[in-house]
């Protein structure tokens, strides 16, 4: 790897004087289909995956050995309907997908080209011997596992949940209800004998696993208890169901102090529903329940349980025995572990990570038993989403480089090859990109942050710079095309920047993953004190020691958490950048109290807590706000309510504020159009050229 460059050390290079020119359009840039979601088939040498097209989102399919894809859906027009959830049966021989979008509080899906007729949420099917794509049934999704479809072990029904409930449905019928429990049920999972189904039931306060019998429709909870109870695991005999515990809910905690997560693992018996206890947590912040806690819960088929902790501060795997003992360190470093899956046999597990890497990802293997992980991948390229083919001959996943776009690949001895050879366009500028370098540099309170630094190609002295901030917070920028698509754009729009003369540093703020558990749950962050925004000023810092960037000439832009830091810096800081772009930002903490707290007007420290929310917001700092800013919000946004906009921008106005408004009706918070964000983003660079591209207006 190699060595990040330090601020210490002045980068001597040159920028042109303004970011008029362009080498590419943003069209061109953004041009490649996006995939997502590879998934295999348990019992057949095939996968699948979903191509996103300027907007055109269809699953395609590829076969053992020589993985040719091929087209399954046909959906054509940049419509904002997604696809999701999509699963290969067993067999090989049937898809099954969700399409549409998830609903908002007033149980609407998103309808982004504004039609008379509001779209829906749908499950379908195909039959991959040949046939149309035939409807399942509605899903009205929730908040929870909406779009979570489970195909049997027979390849003939499939499960998910919808309007809190689970609905079933045989490939060739349309669904049913299938339960009427209290509260909401989601996370279905099939036993591996297909008798039976495991799925949490939500009661807010409190949850439980409960198994349903297919057959007589018998429900057995799983340990009951006053706990909330989650991720149900099948092992492969279909007699024990795993899940993860934790206590239930509290009311009239204190809301300022940040208490320990604990958590344990439970094992049950699916028919008696008697539990024990296999792992329990400690009681220090650092022992809490681990980001990828659920994610990386697995039952092996050599009776070994993979499970995710944090105890030593980095994110790593175990593995116990299905009757109990030790836990086994698998994974040890000073790295963190991403994705997990089960090997084509299921005795060994398949994970991505930065080890070696920290500002990139790799494929590992390690088996469930414990022994040295082996590194499928490695260099300056970037995986994630590895899956293993049923005979277990191949590994495929999805990949990117600095400058070559996600695409799916098989991973081979050597290292890896491209399976959709034809499917970026002869229109994408690989050769005109750039490759961010990798720079550290110190905040002021003595933390390392990690950067990516865009350098124009041609460069010129003395130009404009601008600082991009993920949203999350709990994201990484890499080193390359990103694998998630609302950063895969947002490293497409860099590049653009890059393109017309503007450098670009794209800082990892703390609160972001992959740097540790200390790096991601810092003290006096968020709405108890905004410590993040520290490192966007040492960014700052570190563009005005670059010779090539006039330091009167420095822009921040960036989405949800990045427009919440975009307006802190407008607020705060509108002598160190003199514009910016704020996407769908969170401006005022204070009303999201209700939202996180079962009930904050019953905490003790209620005031308290509202004045800290609202003094770590940009709202508080908004009268000191002097440099011109663009807006841009969709008015559907479920993540974000478009009110944190509409109120700052009344507050701006009040006083003058240079500001502009890019407003999509009925977009969402992840914008489903690609014309939305190809038009999003032209607005942007169109801004900096106005308010950063000239040397004249003060700037």
């Amino acid at each position: 790897m190699k060595t990040p460059l330090r601020c210490v050390a002045v980068v001597s290079v040159l920028l042109p004087a303004c970011c008029f020119a362009e080498a590419f359009t943003i069209e061109q840039v953004l041009s490649a289909p996006f995939p997502s979601a590879l998934t295999a088939a348990a019992h057949a040498p095939r996968v699948a995956w979903i191509f996103d097209h300027k907007g055109e989102r269809n699953i395609w399919l590829a076969d053992a050995p020589d993985f040719v894809p091929r087209q399954v859906t046909h959906y054509t027009g940049d419509d904002g309907q997604q696809i999701a959830s999509v699963r290969l049966s067993p067999d090989g021989k049937t898809i099954v997908y969700a399409r549409g979008t998830e609903l908002n509080k007033a149980d609407t899906s998103a309808n982004p080209l504004s039609l008379a007729k509001m779209p829906r949420q749908q499950a379908w099917v195909v039959n991959l011997g040949g046939g149309e794509p035939r409807l399942l049934g509605d899903i009205g999704c929730s908040e929870e596992g909406c779009e979570d479809l489970q195909i049997s072990p027979d390849s003939k029904t499939v499960i998910w949940p919808a309007k809190k409930h689970i609905w079933i449905a045989p490939l060739e019928k349309k669904a049913e209800q299938l339960e009427e429990l209290l509260g909401e049920s989601n996370t279905p999972r099939w036993s591996p004998d297909g008798k039976r189904i495991a799925f949490r039931s939500n009661r807010k306060d409190h949850s439980f696993i409960a198994v349903l019998e297919v057959a007589t429709k018998k429900i057995t909870y799983l340990a009951p208890g006053t706990n909330r109870d989650a991720g149900p695991q099948w092992s492969p005999d279909s007699k024990q169901v795993v899940f993860i515990r934790q206590p239930g809910a509290e009311f009239k905690r204190p809301l300022i102090p940040e208490f320990p997560r604990p958590w344990s693992l439970w094992v049950a018996d699916a028919q008696t529903g008697e539990g024990r206890e296999l792992f329990r947590s400690g009681t220090a912040m650092a022992d809490s329940l681990p980001l990828f806690g659920f994610e990386s819960l697995k039952f092996t088929d050599n009776g070994r349980i993979i499970f995710a902790s944090e105890k030593d501060g980095r994110n790593h795997l175990y593995s116990i025995d299905a009757d109990g003992g030790p836990a086994k360190l698998l994974t040890q470093g000073d790295f963190d572990v991403e994705e997990v899956t089960l090997s084509g046999d299921r005795q060994s597990i398949l994970y991505t990570s930065n080890q070696n890497d920290v500002d990139r990802r790799h494929i590992w293997r390690v088996s469930a038993t414990g022994g040295d992980p082996q590194a499928l991948t490695k260099g300056e390229t970037i995986e994630w989403n590895p899956v293993e083919t049923s005979d277990g001959k191949e590994v495929l996943c999805l990949g990117s480089t600095a400058t070559s776009p996600s695409m799916p690949y098989r991973v081979t001895p050597s290292g890896r090859e491209l399976i959709a050879k034809n499917a970026v366009p002869p229109e994408f500028p690989k050769a005109q990109l750039v490759a961010p370098k990798q720079v550290v540099f110190k905040s002021e309170d003595g933390l390392d942050i990690h950067g990516q630094l865009f350098i124009p190609k041609n460069p010129a002295e003395h130009g404009p710079a601008l600082i991009f901030m993920h949203g999350g917070p709990i994201r990484q920028m890499l080193l390359g095309w990103h694998y998630m698509q609302y950063y895969y754009n947002a490293y497409g729009m860099n590049q653009y920047l890059a393109s017309k003369g503007c450098t670009v540093l794209s800082v990892n703020y703390r609160l972001g993953i992959m740097y540790g558990r200390a790096f991601r749950e810092p003290p006096n962050s968020v709405w108890r004190g905004a410590s993040e925004y520290k490192d966007v000023l040492a960014g700052a810092k570190f563009l005005q020691t670059l010779e090539n960037v006039d330091p009167h000439r420095i822009g921040l832009w960036g989405g949800s958490y990045g427009g919440f830091l975009t307006a802190m810096g407008l607020a705060r800081n509108s002598d160190i950048f003199k514009a910016g772009v704020d996407f769908h930002g969170v401006h005022d903490w204070a009303t999201f109290l209700p939202m996180w707290a079962d009930n904050p007007d019953a905490a003790p420290d209620v005031k308290e807590a509202r004045d800290l929310a609202f003094k770590s917001s940009p709202v508080a700092s908004a009268a000191a706000w002097r440099s011109p800013v663009l807006f841009v919000h969709g008015d559907d946004d479920r993540n974000v309510p478009f009110q944190q906009t509409t109120d700052l921008v009344e507050k701006l106005h009040a006083q003058n504020v240079d500001l502009e408004e890019l407003v999509f009706p009925d977009e969402i918070h992840d914008l489903l159009r690609h014309g939305s964000w190809i038009r999003a983003y032209k607005a942007t660079a169109q801004f900096f050229d106005r308010k950063l591209g000239a040397r004249s207006g003060g700037l």
